[in-house]
C-alpha cells in the first residue's frame, strides 16, 4: 500500500477515485476541461510546490488565491504552531476572531462589523440571508460568471468550476431555490425594483477568467441600489486584501453594504467572513432575528494564520507586487505573441488574467461579461497551453475561468521563468494547431 511520497501522481489519483467522487474534493482541482491526470501535491515553499513524483513547479495557483506571502511562509507556520499549543478548537470566544476582526475592520473603509465562518461559501449564503431578513425582501441579483459558492440559490450562472465543467448550475438545486435569484449580464447595471434584497456582486470579476469592472459600473450600480432600498454585497473572497489592504472598495472608491471575504484572511487555512454598516449586522442573532452559526466558526488557528499575514503585509508591498505584476503581464503577452499564438494578461492589482487565441495577428479585446470571455474559453487553446507549460515547470489552474496569483514570494527571477516558459509553450501549441490545420 502506496504511502505519501512513495506513489506516482497516477497512482495517487487512481487510490483517490476510489474512496473520494471524482478523485477531488473540489471540482475545480480536476482536469476535466485540459485533460490527463492531476499533479499531487506533497510540499510547497515560497512560490513553488512539489508533486508526489519529486517535480518542482513554479505555482501561479497559489490555492485559488488563499495563500498571498507564499507557502510555508514562516510567519504563517510560526502563528500556527504558536496556536496549535494552546488547542486547535473549542466551541467559545476566543482573543484570534476578536484580533482579526478588528483588523479587518480598520482595513477596509466602511465595514463596520464582521462575523467569522469557515469558508467563502457560507460568508456569501450568510451575507443574502442577512440582506433578506434586513430588508424584508427575497428577491436577489448576481451576474452571470460570478461566483459566490456552493449555495443553491447563487449557483445560477456561476462562473469558476461551473463554467469549467460546462453546467448551467448544479442538479439538486431545485426550482425553488433559484426562483428569486436573478442572473444578469456583468458590466451592465440592472433595472431594480422595491422586490430586490440584494445585488451581489464580484466587483472584479475573477471567476469567468479575469473581467474588470467597466469605469462606473460600480458607482452606478450603487446608486441604483439606494434608489430602491437594496443593499449591495461585495463578494471579496479574491479580491480582499489581494489587490491591496482595503480591498476593492478602497480600489474602486465604492462601499457596499456588506462584503464578503476568505482566502487570504485565514493564511491557507479554511475560513470566511461577512461583514458590513453595524446597523445592518445588528440584525443578526443573537442580537437580531437573523440566525447564523457554525462550530468551527472563528477557529484560533485559522485566525492566527489570517493575522500573521495581515500584519505582513503594507502598502507598500502592495504596490510593489502590483508594479511587479504589471510588468509581468506585459511581457507575458509579448513572450506568447512571440510563440505565434494571440494573448491578454488583464491586472488589476496583482491579479492576472489570462486569454488566449489561435491566432497572434488578430489582437485580444479584454472581454466584458461571462459571454464574451465564454467565446475565448472555447478556442480549446488553454488546454494545450497549460499542459506545455506543466512541462515546463509552471503550473497554471486547470481550467480557462481561473486567474493567476503572483504573490510576495514570486520575485522577478521566478516570473522570468514563467515568461520564458510561455515564449516555448505557445511555440509548442501554435506549431500543434498549424500541424492539425494542415
Amino acid at each position: 500500500m502506496a504511502e505519501e511520497g512513495s506513489a506516482t501522481n497516477a497512482e495517487w489519483f487512481a487510490r483517490a477515485r476510489r474512496v473520494i467522487p471524482g478523485g477531488v474534493d473540489s471540482p475545480v482541482r480536476s482536469f476535466a476541461s485540459v485533460g490527463g491526470t492531476p499533479y499531487t501535491v506533497v510540499s510547497g515553499q515560497g512560490p513553488y510546490v512539489v508533486d508526489a513524483e519529486g517535480t518542482r513547479y513554479v505555482d501561479l495557483v497559489q490555492s485559488y488565491g488563499a495563500v498571498l506571502l507564499g507557502h510555508a511562509h514562516p510567519a504563517v507556520t510560526g502563528a500556527v504552531s504558536r496556536a496549535l499549543r494552546h488547542g486547535t478548537t473549542f466551541g467559545a470566544p476566543t482573543p484570534g476572531e476578536v484580533l482579526l476582526a478588528e483588523a479587518i475592520c480598520g482595513r477596509v473603509p466602511g465595514c463596520e462589523q464582521v462575523r467569522l465562518v469557515s469558508s467563502g461559501t457560507e460568508a456569501a449564503m450568510s451575507a443574502v440571508r442577512l440582506a433578506r431578513g434586513a430588508t424584508g425582501r427575497d428577491r436577489v441579483v448576481k451576474f452571470d460568471g460570478c461566483y459566490h459558492g456552493h449555495s443553491d440559490g447563487l449557483l445560477a450562472g456561476g462562473g469558476s468550476g461551473v463554467a469549467m465543467l460546462g453546467l448551467p448550475g448544479s442538479a439538486g438545486v431545485s426550482a425553488g431555490a433559484v426562483a428569486d435569484t436573478e442572473v444578469v449580464r456583468y458590466n451592465v447595471v440592472p433595472q431594480l425594483d422595491e422586490r430586490v434584497a440584494c445585488v451581489i456582486v464580484e466587483p472584479v470579476a475573477a471567476n469567468m477568467n479575469l473581467v474588470p469592472p467597466a469605469p462606473g459600473f460600480l458607482e452606478s450600480l450603487r446608486a441604483a441600489c439606494d434608489a430602491v432600498g437594496a443593499l449591495l454585497i461585495f463578494d471579496e473572497v479574491i479580491t480582499g486584501f489581494r489587490i491591496g489592504a482595503g480591498g476593492a472598495s478602497e480600489w474602486s472608491g465604492v462601499t457596499p453594504d456588506l462584503w464578503c471575504f476568505g482566502k487570504v484572511i485565514g493564511g491557507g487555512l479554511p475560513v470566511g467572513a461577512f461583514g458590513g454598516r453595524g446597523a445592518v449586522m445588528d440584525e443578526l442573532a443573537p442580537a437580531g432575528p437573523v440566525y447564523q452559526a457554525g462550530t468551527l466558526s472563528g477557529n484560533p488557528l485559522a485566525t492566527a494564520a489570517g493575522l500573521a499575514v495581515l500584519d505582513a503585509v503594507g502598502p507598500a508591498d502592495y504596490e510593489a507586487l502590483s508594479a511587479r505584476v504589471a510588468a509581468f503581464a506585459t511581457d507575458f503577452e509579448s513572450a506568447v505573441a512571440s510563440g505565434g499564438l494571440a494573448a491578454r494578461a488583464p491586472t488589476v492589482g496583482p491579479l492576472v488574467g489570462l486569454f488566449l487565441s489561435p491566432a497572434a495577428s488578430e489582437p485580444l479585446s479584454v472581454p466584458s461579461d461571462y459571454l464574451e470571455a465564454r467565446l475565448l474559453a472555447g478556442s480549446g487553446i488553454y488546454g494545450r497551453f497549460f499542459h506545455a507549460m506543466l512541462r515546463r515547470g509552471v503550473a497554471l489552474a486547470p481550467g480557462p475561468y481561473e486567474v493567476m496569483f503572483p504573490g510576495l514570494a514570486h520575485d522577478e527571477q521566478v516570473l522570468g521563468r514563467v515568461v520564458d516558459a510561455a515564449a516555448g509553450a505557445a511555440t509548442e501549441v501554435a506549431n500543434e494547431v498549424a500541424t492539425r490545420q494542415g
